[in-house]
């Protein structure tokens, strides 16, 4: 019975140490950037012009029902679940027009109305790491500002450049193009090299490792062994040239709520991450920690080294598994991610609020034609993005690789992006990120075969390191989001460091759960080498 008792006494003790974790952390204030209370329609209503609206009730225009809104807020405020339910739905009111020849309406009826996605979720608790609630990101840029402007005009520049191969960056002039107008921009803040958006760096993460060696990590390309299968990381892709919600009515019916989702124009060859089109795809259908879950499981194959902090590693006669071992770290890259999304969810339906860009593309179209005035920061409309946008399309809409578009939650932040941040946090706790990935390799022209990876020509040697590596596919998911339309940069760069801060919580609590006396160690995003 002493044993009992002893063991029972380190379980309160434990308890106690990670009570005292919680109450510690700070509880921050979550400030939007005042844009819901900003702009006024012409019956000197608040507008709500910048936010996000996506499945109520809009007028002809795409604007939003100011009382439907406020309804929406309603909910929001008291929390209570009954509210949430009378929420109005813009497809339930709303006509259905398109402009399609027949034969094209025909393929092109929705298939019902969307349904709002799970805004209850922010107001969840946890019992492990922090609560969604105790973290904040800051508020998010605004349509009349430069930063919102910037990021529309790479927005653009990604949708007209979809089907350009991420190994021919270096040799395309439309590429060339976009990386000079973004060098322009007056407060882009995207990864430069001397002070330059170049094609080595265009569209790509801003974390250390993001812009070394190819566009697509490793991660995302080597065959996966899943116990006795060996798995391709050849993909369904989606076939070029093939872009949603360019016409207006169509935009409007999709910000309506209605359902355009099983469209996709799938193409028959599976193919390994080419381009923007394909990650744009991936994205659309990954499984919530797909990608982390797939990195874990090549790390282990590869034999990659346990985190110096790993107990087991001076140990002459045990081996870890239940704990620090590989069932522990195959369930723990999971575990994170329920939790990052609450966290995310929260600031998304209950402190930002921010339109989908697929909004935004709206706003400027009828500002650009004359329909309607908002207070949109001119870089965007004077951009050689959005003139290139008209002159294929004939609108100024962002053409989305999603037949439906953006799903319906606001944009900010991201729920792929604070995945991202929370499962690969937790791989560069757990492996040693300065060992270096073997035999790389990159996708040849048409994506049907793995070639090695040869380093660009040039001073210096690229090494892909496991920290640079995981780093990278947080981003590739990240803004593959963006490459879809579906996103914002500020969504990926915000939210990474949102799902970095839950892991860290759930690493220092559950460190206090083992027996062993060991550590984890890592690299955050922002570069600072922290130890749990």
């Amino acid at each position: 019975m002493k044993k009992i008792f002893s063991r029972r006494s380190v379980a309160r003790q434990v308890r106690e140490e990670a009570a005292e974790i919680a109450f510690l952390r700070p509880h921050p204030d979550h400030l939007n950037n005042a844009e819901e209370s900003a702009y006024r329609n012409g019956n000197n209503e608040l507008s709500y012009i910048a936010n996000y609206s996506k499945g109520l009730p809009h007028n002809d225009l795409g604007e939003v029902d100011p009382k439907a809104y406020r309804i929406l807020l309603k909910a929001l405020c008291s929390g209570n679940p009954d509210d949430f339910e009378a929420i109005p739905r813009g497809c339930t009111r709303g006509k259905l027009e398109l402009s399609e020849s027949s034969s094209e309406k025909d393929k092109k009826k929705p298939r019902g109305c969307r349904r709002f996605i799970n805004p209850q979720a922010g107001l969840a608790f946890d019992l492990e790491g922090p609560d969604a609630q105790s973290l904040a990101i800051r508020p998010a840029p605004r349509i009349d500002g430069a930063e919102n402007a910037c990021e529309a005009i790479e927005l653009y520049w990604m949708a007209l450049l979809r089907d350009v191969n991420f190994t021919e960056f270096n040799d395309n002039g439309d590429i060339e193009k976009a990386a000079a107008e973004l060098s322009n921009c007056s407060d882009f803040r995207g990864p430069k090299e001397d002070g330059k958006v170049t094609p080595d760096v265009i569209f790509r993460g801003s974390t250390p490792g993001d812009v070394v060696g190819p566009f697509i990590s490793q991660f995302l390309l080597k065959d996966i062994q899943y116990g006795t299968q060996t798995i391709s990381q050849r993909q369904r892709t989606v076939v070029p040239n093939k872009d949603f919600m360019t016409d207006s009515k169509t935009w409007l019916a999709v910000q309506n709520g209605f359902d355009f989702s099983g469209q996709d124009k799938f193409d028959k060859v599976p193919r390994y991450i080419r381009n923007m089109r394909d990650l744009g795809n991936y994205v659309h259908f990954d499984a919530l920690y797909q990608a982390y879950l797939n990195a874990c499981l090549i790390l282990l194959d590869m034999k990659a080294p346990f985190d110096r902090g790993n107990p087991y590693l001076s140990s002459e006669n045990q081996d870890g598994f239940g704990t620090y071992g590989g069932p522990h770290i195959l369930s723990l890259v999971t575990e994170v991610a329920t939790r990052a999304l609450k966290a995310v969810w929260y600031q998304k339906w209950f402190v930002h609020r921010r339109l989908r860009p697929e909004a935004f593309g709206g706003l400027i179209h009828n500002l650009m034609t004359g329909q309607a005035e908002y207070p949109i920061h001119p870089e965007i409309l004077n951009s050689q993005a959005l003139k290139a946008m008209f002159d294929k399309n004939g609108t100024y809409l962002l053409p989305q690789v999603f037949p439906e578009g953006s799903p319906t939650h606001p944009a900010y932040g991201a729920g792929h992006a604070t995945v991202a941040g929370a499962c690969v946090t937790i791989l560069k706790a757990w492996f040693d990120e300065s060992y270096q990935i073997p035999n790389p390799v990159v996708p040849n022209e048409d994506g049907t075969e793995l070639v090695c990876y040869m380093p660009y020509s040039g001073p210096g040697t690229e090494v892909l390191t496991v920290g640079g590596e995981l780093n990278k596919v947080a981003a590739n998911i990240s803004i593959g989001r963006n490459m879809a339309g579906v996103h914002w940069r500020t969504d990926y760069t915000e939210s990474i460091k949102l799902g970095e801060a839950i892991a860290i919580g759930i690493l220092q609590e559950q460190k206090l759960t083992y027996n062993e006396d060991g550590c984890f160690s890592l690299t955050k995003f922002d570069g600072t080498a922290i130890t749990i």
